[in-house]
């Protein structure tokens, strides 16, 4: 007979699934302000679809915590290459959207791939970092990044989505810190770094699309082209300074509805929120985010296995570049480089993909004692 063991209830996660889910329920009212059309009766179905991603979400949470997470190192090279495969079908026949070929159409759904090959990464990565033994030296970094990490990098580069490389890239790197790099081999990546920087600078900048120029010329010189390249930073700012210390209240924001902040239910859902509910929101906000993160820290220190330390560190790693990185985009000290915030910015994909991950970090959590069979 099925038994459930105590240990799984008494040390379930609450805090990490309450935190997921009240961000997440912010998210959609945001979406719904964001979205809303002022004067009209008809209103965007937006929020209401992100609503069901919500529902679906929970279900992949509690599906990934449901299991021992043991089990991802089991199939995590066969789960692996079906993620290249998918990233590689993107390239051949994807949906391209906003410049980009990111989205695979199945009927009335399309998905993005490269939403769930991050956490596909975390775990390939956690299973061959979990294996190794001592720091890892020069030899070991090559050999690790030309095995794991170069080929989804390049895939991501072409679609190209360069917020998810960059992404991936940072996963990459600090979890070989938290696994432990060795001195020599630290120093001569920064010595590397830094005499290969102009030219690998160069390569990129020649290999930009024009949209991803125009994006790091505004975050040079948001004034540049005040109306143009410049805008979607320049207006973020406003929605955000307009804010104050209260906001404006709930619904009697206008830089969304009105259109003047672009992709205000995605990439700068912030602003929006910040609008609405200003300074002492968004402290708020960015309370909850950080509980998350140092939730997720606090995971890494007590996981029971190698395994369950790494996952439970690139998935961390994951969530705060993402919040950082986002953040950083809506007041204009980062370049707009098309990273969401997680659980808030409106898609499916990402919603479902946090979700799964916060689930399996959950799962961590849970299983830190040894469990007898």
């Amino acid at each position: 007979m099925f038994k459930i063991d105590r240990r799984l209830i008494q040390n379930f996660d609450w805090v990490t699934f309450a935190t997921v889910i009240v961000i997440s329920l912010i998210g959609i009212m945001t979406v719904f302000s964001a979205t809303r059309q002022p004067g009209q009766a008809a209103q965007s179905p937006l929020f209401i679809k992100q609503a069901m991603w919500l529902l679906v979400g929970l279900v992949g949470l509690i599906a990934f915590m449901s299991f021992d997470y043991i089990w991802l190192s089991r199939i995590s090279i066969p789960v692996y290459i079906t993620g290249l495969v998918f990233l590689l079908i993107v390239l051949i026949a994807g949906k391209t959207g906003m410049g980009a070929q990111r989205w695979i159409s199945l009927g009335p759904i399309a998905f993005q791939p490269s939403e769930f090959f991050k956490l596909i990464f975390i775990i390939m990565l956690s299973q061959y970092l979990s294996l190794l033994r001592g720091g890892i030296g020069m030899l070991q970094l090559l050999r690790t990044f030309f095995i794991i990490a170069f080929i989804p990098f390049i895939l991501l580069v072409k679609q190209p989505d360069l917020g998810t490389a960059i992404v991936v890239f940072i996963i990459f790197f600090s979890m070989l810190l938290a696994k432990g790099l060795q001195r020599k081999a630290l120093v001569l990546i920064v010595i590397l770094g830094l005499v290969s920087l102009p030219f690998l600078g160069n390569i990129m900048w020649t290999g930009l699309k024009d949209y991803q120029k125009n994006r790091l010329i505004a975050f040079v010189d948001p004034e540049a082209d005040p109306s143009g390249i410049g805008y979607h930073i320049n207006q973020s700012k406003i929605a955000v300074g307009s804010g104050e210390v209260l906001g404006k209240g709930f619904l009697k924001g206008t830089q969304g509805p009105f259109r003047f902040l672009p992709e205000r239910h995605t990439d700068f859902i912030f602003a929006v929120f910040a609008e609405e509910w200003g300074f002492a929101g968004s402290v708020v906000l960015l309370m909850l985010y950080l509980l998350l993160i140092m939730r997720g820290l606090d995971t890494v220190r007590k996981a029971k296995d190698e395994f369950g330390m790494m996952l439970a560190a690139g998935i961390t790693i994951m969530f705060s570049v993402y919040f950082f990185v986002n953040i950083g985009m809506t007041l204009g000290i980062m370049p707009v480089v098309g990273i969401p915030l997680p659980f808030m910015s409106y898609g499916g994909t990402a919603l479902l993909s946090n979700f799964i991950s916060a689930g399996v970090l959950i799962n961590v959590r849970t299983r830190r004692f040894t469990l007898f069979y």
